[in-house]
């Protein structure tokens, strides 16, 4: 792969041939077997053996904090004593007073009171079970005694009380204008869709505008600063330092700007050409999705089982932190679960499987979309595509899960280092030494930009594998190859690209939004309208991002064949089996053009 791409080095545009689109035979002479490999074999199986003993060790840890522990607790509550809420309890030698039978008191009362001395101040916590919350003036919510108070002016950022009762009203909030969210949600679901296919149509008018407008941004910024720096010189006397010093900063602030303005608008013209292979790509993912429409519903799959792993994550997350001894602390009398170092571990541990199911739910979908998309890029006669995101699917249950696994541990092992550092920050925080926290944020940001990368470079190898099946390491070299090769070329489709994918996100986001502003305000009795609208308008965006990272994906697929294509073919002995419309940024395209036009009439006269 060294000289994959060398024949794109030698880019250029040619005047355009008024033929048929598809300029390729219609003979199954090149199968899409000839290019998508079909003589797999099973890829990365010690990782696909990890994983399973990984999750094997995950039900073991689970097994035994299950044995220490009781789920009720943490859903009904437990007492001074650690009965459980609403529950007959079972004797305990430890506590004379365990053992209550507690059917009849469901609800779980808290109440925090304060003690202090010439000594020292504690704080204790009483914790009991009562039949009735009313007896407290409170009332029940999720089996706890919440305070009745609610503020009686409406719409305020926080609770007329304080902190204390600001969730209670939101949940509140959310309890009035449940059917509204709904709606909103769907409007999210149908805005994304349009977006999707509009964007083949409308990508050529977004990117150029994109251009020009960062173009007269930089202009107009340029000439502010150079005006501020004239108005600063005319009314700076000519003996005040301070005076001299402020004028140097504006003339220092409109040279830089200068010199960047000129700069962006020569990488600007000199990328003009790879701005159209920008745009052409987004066609042809356009065609692509409106060939196997099935793709965007790929999001819902992916949806339904990251929402059950968190479900699941949440449900055992509860089982290990129900598990411990029942203990009483000497110092404020408050009631707690003491847990051993095994349980501990297993906080972890399941956070850990949280992180590595999704990246690999993730790394699934990327695999899914990618050997659908090659296989459309790499058959002759696309009428004929055959059920292709099935095909792509049974591939990556026969042969690459194990790839996919090793691929998403290596993400997930970033992320919980970035967890893990950021839990010893917590513990080790003090406000006075700068100096950790400096080198705390520096550990983050570079944490977060190497996963950044490594989320880019295994999408890439997904890619690779789809195609030829290769095991994780080896694919990853090859798309790194490809990308180094074409490192300008990837720059531009990932900024271009990104930011027009990041305007279909704002309009989804911001249509949301404002709709929901003229109807949730409406309601009478919201208190806290800008949180449901943050969490519509955080909906809004994670539905148009899992939509358009199918577009994206799509796109980083169509490249990566296309230079595969010009490696394999050269357009005359061996006919490409892009487009004309990428056809035309290939060095011999018009050569190419003409005989794969010949190849075609000759045989459909």
């Amino acid at each position: 792969m060294g000289n994959s791409t060398s024949c794109l080095d030698k880019l250029r545009k040619v005047e355009p041939i008024e033929k048929n689109e598809n300029l390729t035979p219609d003979s199954k002479d090149e199968s899409e077997a000839s290019v998508l490999n079909e003589n797999r074999t099973c890829t990365d199986i010690l990782f696909l053996a990890l994983f399973i003993a990984f999750l094997i060790v995950l039900i073991g840890l689970l097994g035994f904090c299950m044995s220490k522990g009781d789920i009720d607790r943490i859903i009904y509550g437990y007492d001074n004593c650690g009965n459980i809420c609403g529950k007959e309890n079972v004797m305990d030698d430890k506590f004379r007073c365990k053992g209550a039978n507690l059917t009849s008191q469901k609800y779980l009362y808290i109440e925090h009171s304060d003690h202090s001395d010439m000594s020292h101040e504690t704080s204790s916590i009483n914790r009991l079970c009562v039949s009735s919350c009313e007896e407290y003036d409170m009332k029940p919510l999720l089996n706890r005694c919440v305070s009745k108070t609610r503020s009686e002016y409406p719409k305020k950022f926080l609770s007329k009380s304080g902190i204390k009762n600001f969730f209670q009203e939101v949940s509140e909030d959310f309890h009035i204008c449940w059917v509204e969210i709904l709606c909103l949600f769907v409007m999210a679901f149908v805005l994304s869709f349009i977006i999707v296919f509009l964007l083949q149509y409308l990508v050529r008018i977004l990117v150029w505008l994109v251009l020009i407008g960062v173009v007269l941004a930089s202009v107009i910024g340029t000439i502010w600063l150079w005006v501020k720096y004239d108005l600063v010189r005319r009314n700076t006397p000519e003996d005040s330092e301070v005076g001299i010093q402020r004028k140097n900063s504006w003339l220092a602030y409109s040279i830089i700007a200068t010199i960047a303005t000129i700069c962006i608008v020569l990488v600007i013209f000199a990328m003009r050409k790879r701005v159209k292979l920008v745009i052409q790509l987004f066609r042809e993912a356009g065609k692509a999705i409106e060939s196997i429409p099935l793709l965007l519903f790929e999001p819902f799959l992916t949806f339904l089982s990251i929402a059950i792993c968190v479900t699941l994550w949440i449900y055992f997350a509860m089982w290990i932190e129900s598990s411990g001894d029942i203990e009483v602390k000497v110092a404020n009398q408050s009631v707690q679960l003491a847990k051993d170092s095994t349980m501990r571990v297993a906080k972890w541990y399941n956070l850990l499987a949280l992180f590595w199911m999704s990246q690999f739910i993730m790394g699934c979908q990327h695999c899914v979309i990618a050997g659908a998309v090659a296989a459309w890029f790499f058959t002759r006669d696309r009428d004929q595509l055959n059920c292709p995101i099935l095909k792509s699917f049974q591939r990556l249950i026969c042969y690459h899960l194990g790839t996919v696994a090793c691929g998403s541990l290596i993400i997930s092992l970033v992320q919980i280092i970035r967890v893990i550092l950021k839990a010893v920050e917590y513990w080790l925080r003090d406000p006075q030494n700068k100096v950790l926290v400096f080198i705390a944020t520096c550990c983050h940001c570079c944490l977060g930009c190497f996963e950044d990368i490594l989320q880019y470079l295994t999408r890439n190898a997904y890619i690779e594998t789809a195609i030829f099946g290769h095991p994780f390491f080896e694919a990853g070299r090859k798309a790194f190859n490809i990308l180094s090769n074409n490192a300008l070329r990837v720059f531009v489709i990932n900024s271009v690209g990104d930011f027009v994918l990041f305007l279909g996100k704002a309009f989804v986001v911001l249509c949301t939004v404002l709709v929901g502003m003229e109807v949730i305000q409406q309601k009478p009795g919201i208190q806290h309208s800008w949180v449901v609208l943050i969490l519509v308008g955080l909906f809004a965006y994670l539905v148009a991002h899992c939509f358009l990272t199918v577009y994206e994906m799509t796109i980083d697929t169509i490249f990566i064949c296309f230079c595969e294509d010009c490696e394999r073919n050269d357009g005359m002995s061996k006919p490409y089996y892009m487009s004309r419309g990428l056809m035309e940024f290939v060095q011999n395209s018009k050569k190419a053009i003409e005989s794969n036009t010949f190849n075609a009439w000759s045989r459909n006269p």
